[in-house]
């Protein structure tokens, strides 16, 4: 059985799925392009109150007490899709990469536009940091929950990260 709820963040309304045993198949900002695209699976109930474990976290990376998310995540894709979204969980809070250093932490450094897909295709946003990769140059380059809201998540942790940069 699949379970969600949403809650409010800094950034807009957020939606999560999970399954029976609590696992994360689906966390995503109901704002932007995700607005019109979320869709939980037809089969999911509503649950207020059953994903307290995974708005807790969520709250605390955002109050600034948690960098890192200790959940059991379950997101649904092809096997392509699962490698690079664990790449992008072992990308560090407040840092960024491009997508050809994320296609090389993939195992095939010209498989960008492949990598760029399956990073587009990340159903846990803000969990598996997608938001984290940007384009070779320095530029910010398509993000699900829209351009605002990546500069917005990557303006929040970077200062926290390397405060000496500031």
């Amino acid at each position: 059985m699949l379970y969600f709820d949403q809650m409010d963040t800094p950034y807009g309304t957020a939606a999560a799925t999970i399954e029976d045993d609590g696992a994360l198949v689906e966390f995503t900002f109901l704002n932007g392009v995700m607005a019109n695209l979320w869709s939980h699976d037809a089969k999911a109930l509503p649950a207020p109150g059953r994903l307290t474990h995974v708005f807790e976290q969520v709250d605390q990376f955002f109050a600034s007490t948690r960098r890192d998310f200790d959940l059991v995540l379950r997101p649904r894709g092809t096997p392509f899709q699962q490698r690079v979204w664990q790449a992008l969980c072992d990308i560090p809070f407040g840092t960024t990469i491009h997508y050809q250093e994320l296609a090389r932490r993939t195992g095939d450094e010209k498989a960008m536009r492949a990598v760029g897909a399956a990073n587009g295709k990340n159903p846990i946003a803000l969990i598996i940091p997608c938001h984290r990769v940007i384009g070779k140059n320095g530029s910010l380059t398509g993000y699900g929950g829209g351009l605002p809201l990546k500069r917005a998540l990557l303006d929040f942790e970077i200062p926290k990260a390397q405060p000496d940069l500031l």
